[in-house]
């Protein structure tokens, strides 16, 4: 299952000015739509992280996708870019999940 486009958005739409706030967000998102599909994080084999400013908030990403992602670790990796579509957005990730 290929997942893409989640961003640290509320459920009305704006974006928490707490970059902690948004990372739980997009996990919390991923993990909704992963049960969904009857998936989990474990099945993921693959993320690709985008974000604003990676150095400011890289080190809340790793301590909250620890709360998330275990052991088998999927593939994994962060890109800065300049920016976003929606302002405001710190960090964008995608995703594959595959069933074993």
């Amino acid at each position: 299952m290929f997942m893409t486009g989640f961003i640290g958005d509320s459920p009305n739409g704006h974006h928490y000015d707490d970059s902690a706030e948004q990372i739980e967000s997009v996990f919390a998102k991923m993990r909704a739509v992963l049960e969904q599909a009857g998936f989990d994080f474990q099945h993921l084999v693959e993320m690709t992280n985008y974000h604003v400013g990676l150095r400011d908030h890289l080190d809340k990403l790793k301590c909250i996708r620890a709360n998330y992602v275990k052991e088998p670790f999927p593939a994994w990796t962060a890109i800065e870019v300049a920016g976003f579509v929606r302002d405001g957005a710190i960090v964008e990730i995608q995703c594959i999940a595959q069933r074993a």
